[in-house]
Formats: C-alpha cells, sequence, structure tokens
C-alpha cells in the first residue's frame, strides 16, 4: 500500500525531476570540446531537428577553431537599418556543444531592431556604442523598456518578444550572448504578414483592408501556408 509518508518523500523528487527538464537548455557536453568535423556524415538529432556532425579527432583541433574574428566591423545593413553578426557552431566551430552563441548588432540612426523572440534562448545585450531604446513583452502585456547609454546591459527573458531602435545621433553597436548555441528566431511582422496566414482571419485579428494587407504580404514577401 502506498503510503501518506512514501507521497511526501516522492513530491520533492518529481518536482526536482520535472523543473530539471523545464529549465533545461542545450544538452551539457560529455567532453572539453567538440569541433565538428566537416568530411565525416552529418547525424540528424531530435534535439531542436539540429544538425550534427562527429568530432574532429582531439589531434586535428587548432587555437583557430576557438577564435572567431569575423566581428571587428559592422555587416550589411538591412532597410530598417539593422545589421547583424552572429557567432554559433556553423561559422564559429568552438561554440559547438558548448550551449552558447553571439552576435554583434549595429543600428544606423533612426534604425531598429524589430519585435522578434527567440524560442530558445535568454539574450543578454550590451551596448558598445550610442543610445537605444530597448525593451521586451511579457506574458501579461506589459512593457519593460527604456533608453540604454554606453556601457548599460538589458536581459531579454527566453521566449518574450524584444526589440531596439537607436534614438542617439551616432550608429548603436551592442553585442549580444544567447545560452543556446541555435537560439532560434522569429521575427513578429514577417512571422504575421509573411507567412501566408489565411487573409480573412488576418483582417479580423488587425482590422486591417484587403489592399492593406496585400501591401504588407508584398513587402515581406507572403509564402503560402501548408
Amino acid at each position: 500500500m502506498f503510503s501518506k509518508n512514501n507521497l511526501c518523500l516522492l513530491l520533492p523528487i518529481i518536482f526536482s525531476l520535472t523543473s530539471s527538464i523545464t529549465l533545461a537548455s542545450d544538452p551539457d557536453p560529455l567532453q572539453d570540446f567538440c569541433i565538428p568535423n566537416p568530411t565525416s556524415s552529418s547525424i540528424k538529432t531530435h534535439h531542436h531537428n539540429n544538425i550534427l556532425l562527429p568530432c574532429k579527432n582531439a589531434s586535428q583541433v587548432t587555437t583557430n577553431d576557438f577564435i572567431f574574428s569575423t566581428m571587428k566591423s559592422a555587416g550589411n545593413f538591412s532597410e530598417s537599418g539593422l545589421s547583424v553578426i552572429p557567432a554559433n557552431p556553423s561559422n564559429f566551430p568552438g561554440l559547438n556543444t558548448l550551449g552558447m552563441s553571439f552576435a554583434r548588432t549595429d543600428i544606423l540612426i533612426g534604425g531598429i531592431n524589430p519585435p522578434h523572440f527567440h524560442p530558445r534562448a535568454t539574450e543578454l545585450v550590451h551596448v558598445i556604442k550610442g543610445r537605444v531604446y530597448s525593451g521586451f513583452v511579457d506574458s501579461e502585456n506589459r512593457v519593460f523598456a527604456r533608453r540604454l547609454e554606453e556601457g548599460e546591459v538589458m536581459v531579454f527573458p527566453r521566449g518574450l518578444v524584444h526589440f531596439m531602435m537607436n534614438v542617439g545621433d551616432e550608429v548603436v553597436t551592442l553585442f549580444g550572448s544567447f545560452n543556446s548555441q541555435n537560439p532560434g528566431l522569429q521575427k513578429i511582422p514577417s512571422a504575421v504578414f509573411g507567412s501566408g496566414i489565411n487573409e480573412e482571419l488576418l483582417k479580423k485579428a488587425f482590422g486591417l483592408s484587403s489592399k492593406q494587407i496585400g501591401t504588407m504580404n508584398r513587402k515581406l514577401g507572403s509564402k503560402q501556408a501548408t
């Protein structure tokens, strides 16, 4: 017979296990490092549907595998005035299996980083140069935002929509770190208007006309819904 005392002992264990599962991000590494071997056959895993490569033999690993030199200057800017240079295992092998990634972001004067979210990572941003209006929206639709100055740091909790806008008189430069090697990226504008969602649904949801929705879909590259 399962007693109340046994249940009291079991509940903390169940809570501990479920908490660790809920809070888990990338799996813990099983070795010091794992530099992918591009000459080996890839393996598709169920963890975030990643494509993984076997590790190089440790004797073939060099110091250069752990150095990334592409963030010395800004990349190409988009129409919204945004430039992002990501560092993840696809272009920085030393990050593989370490559960983290990185990015340099530059925003032109008046430019924006549109509302977006990362489904698999919390992001920490550090403003290196300029002034940026930055914030996020929680699950109760409360906005936490203000102007950040040089040297300040802000955190965007995992899975919450966040945004940035250059509100200074010079190009903004900031660096962001993620607690996942594959944080994912979902841009709100293109997810809504560029994905092929039924037009009638969008009209009812946003109070827009067919013409307005058509304009947004064309601008954001609408795809057919599947």
